[in-house]
């Protein structure tokens, strides 16, 4: 930034009164707590994809549930396609073993099943959709927020050329310029908000398809049991026409 710019920006933020320096304020932590949850999500999502595609290769090529199991516990479920399958088996294995002692596992094994399964991809949804909020009201609020500093702006020149009686330059550039600035302002804080907001919004859609069809698919192994039989064959999890997990990523 040249010198003059900033001489600029550091005079436009002196000659504002109180109520344009709040506004200043406002459209900064606006800004400021946009950004932290877009690079904040991006990093996130960018992250689970490539753990969620390594999961979903190493599990529809395990030879077991056991094994499933056992990869799942060395590596701990940080993701919702893991975390899903972990949640999934241990419900299973809990009702195969203990039964109906809770009114929370009342009905078959298949409904304990699917409702455990529904309550962690609830879960998953509620974490995914967290910050977006934040990012759908800067979108919705910043450009008010900058209008009000407009209109401020305007005021101070309305005011500037009464005190004076007269609307030469020097007496309405100040508080125009200030009403511009304003609203630039709060359009660059909405803009973004609203794209990232657009993107997650689209991302974990996608995100959250491709779980339920695993959830559909997790289901269908846990309930026929696919996995080692009682003659000791073991039975491969992967099915004959599923799905290459890593289509759907992009």
């Amino acid at each position: 930034m040249e010198p003059s710019q900033a001489m600029g920006l550091a005079s436009f933020f002196a000659q504002t009164d109180t109520i344009g320096r709040a506004i200043l304020i406002v459209l900064f932590l606006m800004s400021l707590a946009s950004w932290y949850f877009i690079l904040t999500k991006t990093i996130a999502l960018l992250l689970e994809r490539k753990k969620s595609a390594s999961f979903l290769d190493a599990f529809w090529n395990a030879s077991s549930l056991a094994a499933v199991e056992k990869h799942i516990e060395d590596r701990h479920p940080e993701e919702p396609f893991s975390h899903l399958a972990w949640h999934a088996i241990v419900s299973s294995r809990h009702h195969e073993r203990h039964g109906v002692n809770r009114l929370n596992e009342a009905g078959t094994s298949a409904e304990f099943l699917t409702r455990a399964m529904r309550r962690v991809i609830d879960e998953d949804t509620a974490r995914l959709e967290s910050g977006l909020t934040v990012l759908a009201s800067v979108g919705s609020t910043a450009p008010f927020v900058g209008l009000f500093g407009t209109v401020w702006g305007v005021y101070h020149a309305l005011v500037n050329i009464g005190v004076s009686g007269q609307g030469t330059l020097d007496k309405v550039a100040g508080p125009v310029g200030e009403a511009l600035i304003m609203t630039a302002l709060g359009l660059a804080v909405a803009i973004p908000a609203v794209l990232a907001y657009n993107g997650f919004v689209r991302s974990n859609r996608l995100i959250l398809s491709r779980l339920d069809g695993f959830a559909h698919d997790l289901f269908a192994v846990l309930t026929t049991g696919s996995h080692v039989g009682e003659t000791g064959a073991v039975v491969p999890l992967k099915p004959a026409a599923s799905r290459d997990p890593a289509k759907g990523a992009a």
